[in-house]
């Protein structure tokens, strides 16, 4: 795995712990791997997912560092969802 995602499960850990994620999401890092959120936290795997939200390298460390709203990510073209487009949302909340 690459550091971009090593690093992305530790700090998709710390911000979802206390969070009521119900699902399955997978984030697809373009070039670097997949990580995967559940109840369970965050961990490095691509697997079927309810949503898959995919974006670059840099786009995904401006959300997860907070300098990029993961909807406006998204209104820009920057970020694509594939899936529960609800689930999409309520991962984009445990995320601020």
């Amino acid at each position: 795995m690459s550091d971009i995602v090593n690093q992305a499960v530790t700090v998709l850990n710390e911000k979802l712990a206390g969070a009521d994620f119900g699902g399955t999401a997978k984030f697809d890092i373009s070039g670097e791997g997949c990580v995967m959120m559940d109840s369970s936290g965050a961990r490095a795997a691509d697997e079927t997912a309810d949503v898959t939200l995919t974006a670059d390298a840099d786009t995904f460390q401006s959300i997860l560092e907070g300098d990029t709203n993961p909807t406006s990510a998204f209104m820009s073209g920057k970020l694509s969802v594939d899936g529960d487009m609800g689930m999409a949302m309520q991962l984009a909340s445990a995320l601020a």
